[in-house]
């Protein structure tokens, strides 16, 4: 995607999630939840797989989640860190690459299943990377992933306007835009994947001191990558006016500060002709009153007539 359109700074977000690596197991609590969610829904899935990929494996949460329920795959882990990539390598002794979500480098019907555990949400081209995951899978091939959207950090978004507003005269994009759970579905359609569903969770972590929530997104890798977003470093005095009223208005009756995950869950099949298919309007060969065990009326009676 050309600099112009690009939402996102993809080598910003690479050099990152190579800062990350060194201390990713601290803060990689979101990771292996999710992860945890997606094996999850897996179970419900009444065949086998062969081919698996995981595209943004991070550190191999995923593959640790598979390998943790007995279940061993054939696995291929990519991300766009070479770093994380390398641990994801090391955690599951399986082989990972370094591949960016916007290029994936595999060939057509590799895989029966492809997996992705939040990495999506810092996609420019969403849809073209998500026809390219359709084109990775195999005929009836299934597809789940996750991405952050929603009001993901609703809090943190509000109290940094707020300050910036009332010490800045302005305000920058310091979180990045999200999608909705309805647009994400609409897109697994444009993409053209069958019996595409989007849903949502709500994940709610909370802390001691909000300092503590920017220190995970740090040690993460999610913090801002917008592409024109502001160059020069928040203020101090902008950054503790936030923390202040994240602390007077995001608090529990502990005294803990809440922030939001929204998780959108994306499921979307590779089309095969064995997949079951809308029946064309007005070829029912059974009538809906017989199923419901309900007396029909035609439009001109009346009940009781």
């Amino acid at each position: 995607m050309t600099d112009d359109i690009a939402v996102f700074d993809r080598a910003l977000l690479r050099r990152r999630r190579d800062r990350a690596a060194t201390s990713f197991d601290a803060h990689d609590f979101l990771f292996r939840e999710t992860a945890e969610r997606l094996v999850d829904r897996l179970e419900d899935v009444k065949r086998q797989f062969h081919a698996v990929a995981d595209v943004g494996c991070h550190a191999g949460e995923v593959g640790q989640a598979l390998a943790g329920r007995g279940v061993m795959r054939p696995l291929v882990q990519s991300d766009l860190s070479p770093r994380l990539a390398g641990r994801a390598s090391r955690a599951v002794n399986g082989p990972a690459i370094a591949a960016d979500e916007e290029l994936l480098p595999f060939a057509a019907g590799s895989f029966d299943l492809v997996l992705s555990n939040l990495s999506l949400h810092w996609v420019n081209d969403l849809p073209g990377a998500l026809i390219q995951i359709r084109k990775s899978l195999a005929p009836d091939g299934l597809f789940i992933g996750s991405m952050l959207g929603g009001e993901t950090l609703t809090e943190l978004r509000v109290a940094l306007q707020q300050a910036e507003l009332e010490l800045d005269g302005g305000i920058s994009p310091r979180l990045s835009p999200l999608a909705d759970v309805r647009d994400a579905g609409a897109l697994l359609q444009r993409a053209g994947f069958a019996l595409p569903v989007a849903d949502m969770d709500r994940v709610t972590v909370t802390y001691s001191n909000p300092m503590k929530l920017l220190a995970d997104l740090r040690g993460m890798g999610e913090t801002n990558v917008v592409a024109k977003r502001r160059r020069n470093f928040l203020k101090r005095s902008t950054l503790m006016a936030a923390m202040e009223r994240m602390m007077q208005d995001f608090t529990d009756s502990e005294g803990r500060v809440h922030a939001t995950f929204d998780i959108i869950t994306l499921t979307g099949w590779a089309p095969d002709a064995s997949q079951p298919k809308p029946l064309r309007p007005g070829s029912a060969t059974k009538k809906l009153s017989d199923a419901l065990g309900a007396v029909e009326f035609k439009t001109d009676d009346k009940a009781g007539q």
